[in-house]
């Protein structure tokens, strides 16, 4: 006994159950697949795009009279569970299937199956996600999909007459045309192909490629959608958008050098005295940060485990947000002289009690942070220290 979905997917059920009843009573009986078919006259893609078969798990959700399984099993011996929440349409194909090793024929709601059944290898639907609400199909999908297993499913995308998809989560009225009359009222969620994108993303689900259908004949603007997606065994990240974001803000390191001759400071050609340092480039650690402009600048060597981040500064020029890394080299080798193309040179030792006049505001600021009770004048900034000075 197949408990039904309250709601608006009851008065669905109900649909799809008159929908069976008609094509148990009027239907004819369709030929044996010579190959999968995803699309509208045999078009699409065929059963390779649901990966190796073989002794895997597969479910086939909303199978109708089974005819997808039933060729899955045949010609590539997977096993195969066929649900589907018509009592007529389950008739048929257990009339048809019902001996088939390997075959499981399974009368429920597609969702609550999805919430019950072992983890599954690979799951597709051809042309029935878009009849149940994604809101309520996707989180069980995902969790029925073991990790690294995959999703095939077709969804319409366009109207003989050419209107397009939803943009946004909802379900729009469709009609059923019966053969040999009537009709049948039920409700598809027709949606955009980013907006699928975007929901089987939220539900862990990764798109690997979408195949477009279009119908054959002159004139006609139908098409469908084939999506692969697989539930990934290490999720991924990505940016926003292709576009990198606006920039408004400025990260770099200043590196503080303290031994028996006193503090390393070097004279900018601006003027001011200031620590080695300089910005981070992509794809650099803040200690590699602090060797490569160390090297740069003065010539000396060290290595990343010789460097101590003690914190970071914050504070803001014209609007844009600047984060400066002050760090502790603790040993190096090599002596300071000026390098080619570098603004800064003149490098010195000074004894902290004779630090020089105009040092460079982030250097300053990170002297105190280092050691607070230099006599030292900066404008304000945040430090935030870390706890291991690592």
């Amino acid at each position: 006994m197949t408990t039904r979905p309250a709601g608006p997917d009851a008065v669905d059920a109900e649909a799809w159950q008159a929908y069976g009843d008609h094509r148990l009573r009027h239907g004819s009986e369709l030929p044996e697949l010579e190959r999968f078919d995803w699309g509208p006259r045999g078009s699409g893609p065929g059963a390779e795009i649901l990966g190796e078969l073989t002794g895997r798990r597969v479910l086939d959700l909303g199978c109708g009279p089974a005819r997808h399984a039933a060729h899955l099993v045949r010609a590539y011996g997977a096993s195969v569970d066929a649900v589907d929440s018509s009592p007529a349409q389950y008739e048929r194909a257990r009339a048809r299937y019902g001996s088939l090793p390997g075959l499981r024929l399974i009368r429920a709601d597609a969702v609550e199956h999805l919430g019950t059944a072992e983890p599954y290898d690979v799951v597709y639907a051809v042309d029935t996600v878009p009849y149940i609400d994604p809101r309520r199909l996707l989180p069980a999908l995902a969790g029925a999909l073991r990790p690294g297993g995959t999703l095939c499913f077709t969804v319409p995308h366009t109207k003989a007459r050419g209107d397009g998809p939803s943009t946004v989560v909802e379900a729009r009225p469709e009609t059923l045309r019966l053969a040999g009359g009537g009709e049948v009222a039920v409700r598809m969620w027709r949606l955009s192909e980013e907006l699928w994108t975007d929901l089987l993303g939220e539900h862990g689900l990764r798109v690997e490629g979408v195949d477009v259908l279009d119908a054959p004949e002159e004139g006609d603007r139908a098409s469908y959608r084939v999506f692969r997606a697989t539930r990934p065994i290490r999720v991924s990240s990505r940016p926003r958008g292709s576009r990198p974001p606006v920039p408004h803000a400025a990260i770099g390191v200043g590196a503080i050098l303290y031994g028996p001759r006193g503090l390393l400071l070097g004279r900018h050609r601006r003027g001011t005295w200031e620590l080695p340092g300089g910005t981070v480039e992509p794809g650099e650690s803040l200690k590699e940060t602090v060797v490569r402009e160390l090297r740069e600048e003065t010539g000396i060597e060290a290595r990343p485990s010789d460097v101590r981040l003690l914190g970071t500064l914050l504070d803001d020029v014209d609007g844009v947000v600047r984060m400066t890394v002050a760090a502790q080299v603790t040993a190096w080798h090599g002596e300071p002289s000026d390098q080619p193309d570098e603004r800064v040179g003149d490098w010195r030792w000074f004894p902290l009690d004779r630090l020089p006049e105009n040092l460079f505001v982030c250097s300053a600021q990170g002297l105190t942070a280092w050691r607070p009770d230099l006599p030292v004048d900066h404008t304000p900034a945040h430090f935030t220290p870390f706890a291991d000075h690592s």
